[in-house]
């Protein structure tokens, strides 16, 4: 073998090893990045859920215009809609387990209803 020989050979075992470690890195970040959007996804269920329930103890007669649970109601609801804005990232999870499952999820079911201002007084 030449020494031009010996220095490719090298090289090419080199850049192997790096592509090899690249994609395991590649690999195990998407693996990270889908449980973050599976996390947050969960999250914003809850967060959801919480809200709802929150809105419903606030309508009983007992506690109907409690202005404490009137403000857990709308902290509730502003904090869904600011988790909201990371759909774009919890989405990818669901729309893999909707095609996966054949299950759809029906949006209505994840609505936060609204307090009116007449509902408040």
């Amino acid at each position: 073998m030449s020494r031009l020989e010996i220095i490719l050979s090298a090289l090419l075992t080199v850049l192997l090893i790096s592509n090899i470690g690249l994609v395991i890195y590649t690999r195990a970040t998407i693996i990270r990045l889908l449980l973050i959007s599976e996390e947050l996804g969960d999250l914003q269920q809850m967060v959801n859920s919480f809200a709802v329930h929150v809105k419903t103890v606030y309508e009983l007669d007992a506690f109907y215009g409690d202005q404490t649970l009137e403000h857990l109601v709308h902290h509730a609801v502003s904090f869904s809609e600011q988790l909201e804005t990371f759909e774009y990232i919890y989405s990818l999870t669901e729309r893999d387990q909707e095609v996966g499952i054949g299950i759809e999820i029906d949006d209505e079911e994840n609505t936060i209803p609204e307090i009116t201002d007449q509902e408040a007084s």
